[in-house]
Formats: structure tokens, sequence, C-alpha cells
């Protein structure tokens, strides 16, 4: 009975449009629940159950290493079992939903502060090497992500156009950047005088973009180190990574005036929602409210 109400609900997943590792996730957490509470009817499960489940969670150690479940992940088990109910109730499998009613607190989430323009200047101003430079362009001025950094070629970035073209971001979606006149100067400078020197012998990704000293493509954990150099030299106390950048350039654009929609595309994101987490208004935007 559980095996097959667990498929009903992976299907139902499926159908209405939840990522893959979403459609993975919910249903192993619930059958985590139904197994833990001896449940094997779900036609009527008392509240206490899933208060009991959930102060189980509290205590329960992780399976590959030692600790505690985190509260972003008892996060996960809550809106696992609110889907799951939510379903058994619209499809009349129940008549009473348990989890109905009851509050919970919000999971703790790591604020990612943008870096303010004067900071990006000042690490434009540190980054000493056209690669640097070019570095910087990736992540902020083209917003990209690290992946989408690394996989980026030299056919994907056109000068004349002022274009740079993601073949392949997140969830395989294809975008097109635009990029400022100064950017593709300093990327055509870069690809000149130092991508095609004779600095980097033995070139092995011939395709690559950006390389390291030992002509191999360059990894986003090498891109982020460089970003520390020039953090250091720069004199920035903050904590910066390469998404620092994206984020950056997306809170600015929106401070600027850039519409929702258009960050939205820059940034290759699915949805608006996810776009919104940068919106943060300026102290003069503030004082117009």
């Amino acid at each position: 009975m559980t095996a097959e109400i667990i498929n009903q609900f992976k299907n139902y997943l499926y159908q209405v449009g939840y990522s893959e590792s979403t459609q993975k996730m919910l249903p192993t957490l619930v059958k985590e629940f139904l197994q833990h509470q001896i449940i094997t009817d779900i036609s009527y499960i008392e509240q206490q159950k899933v208060k009991s489940f959930l102060e189980f969670l509290q205590t329960r150690p992780l399976k590959l290493r030692t600790g505690a479940l985190s509260e972003m992940m008892i996060s996960h088990y809550v809106y696992a079992l609110k889907t799951f109910f939510s379903w058994c109730e619209v499809t009349e499998q129940i008549d009473y939903n348990p989890i109905s009613g009851m509050k919970f607190k919000r999971p703790k989430q790591n604020v990612r502060e943008p870096l303010s323009k004067e900071e990006i200047n000042q690490l434009f101003e540190a980054a000493g090497t056209l690669k640097l430079q070019t570095i910087l362009h990736l992540f902020y001025s083209c917003g990209l992500r690290r992946s989408e950094g690394e996989a980026l070629n030299i056919n994907d970035v056109h000068f004349k156009q002022q274009l740079l073209y993601v073949r392949e971001g997140k969830g395989a979606k294809r975008r097109v950047v635009p990029i400022t006149e100064r950017v593709s100067k300093d990327f055509e400078e870069y690809y000149l005088q130092e991508r095609c020197s004779t600095i980097i012998k033995n070139v092995k990704d011939t395709e690559a973009f950006l390389l390291n000293n030992t002509g191999v493509r360059m990894k986003g954990d090498q891109c982020n180190k460089l970003l520390q150099q020039i953090k250091e030299k720069a004199a920035l106390q903050n904590e910066i990574t390469l998404h620092h950048l994206r984020h950056s350039i997306a809170t600015h654009l929106l401070q600027g005036g850039m519409s929702m929609e258009y960050v939205r595309d820059f940034l290759g994101h699915s949805f608006l929602e996810t776009t919104q987490i940068y919106a943060k208004p300026t102290a003069e935007q503030l004082k117009l409210l």
C-alpha cells in the first residue's frame, strides 16, 4: 500500500512539472515519514504523528556522516509533507489534512550581500593582468554562473557583435548576453595578447576561452583563487566569491532601473521569483517609498 501511494505521488509530481531532483526527493522524504510512523493506511493520519516525526528529525543522526539534520533539511521534510497531504486532499484520499494549521519557523538562510559599485571598481583597479580583468568581466559584467564561465569557448565570444553566447546554462538553457564596448575590447585584448600568446605553451584545450598556466581549461575553483588574490590586493574585507559578482551585477542592474524581466533573461533564470531575490532598493529609492 505504501509503495503504491509513493509511486502515485511521484507520478503526480512528474505530471505537474516538478524538477527531476524534486521528483526524487519529496517521495523519499514522505516514505521515511510513513515508515517511521508505521503508517500503512493514509485515509486518516493523526496530527500527533506528524509532530512526533518532526521531533524525531531534530535528533535524527545523518546517514553518511556524523551530526544532525540542518534546519534547511528539516524544512525540506515539512515541504514534502505539505505537498503530499495537499495532493491526498485534492485527490480525496483523505478528509482531514493533519499538517494544516501547524506553524513552522522558517530556517535561517545565509545572506549573501552584494558588493557596492565602489567595491567592484576597487576589484577592477586591483586586477593587474588581462586575465584577471577577464575573470571579473565574465562573472560580474556578464553575470555568468561558475559552470558557465568554465564551459565558455572562444567561439562563444563575439567581439565585433558585442555578444557572448551561453551554450548550455542551468537546466540546459541557452542565452545570449550583450556586452558593452569596454568589455568586448578587454576580452579581445585578453584573447590576442594572453590567450593566443606564447606565454601558454602546449595548449591542450584549444577551444577554451579561459586557460590556466598549463594550457588547460580553467576551472571555477581556479577562478575563485585568482579572485581572492584580487580581493587581497584591493584590501577588501568582505567575503567575495564568483557568485557574489553575479549577485552584485543583478542588484546593480535592478537598482539602475532595468526591468525585472530583462535581468531575469540576462541571468538565465527560469522564474521571476528567483530574480526578485536580488531586488534590493538603494537608500535613495527607499526615501521615495
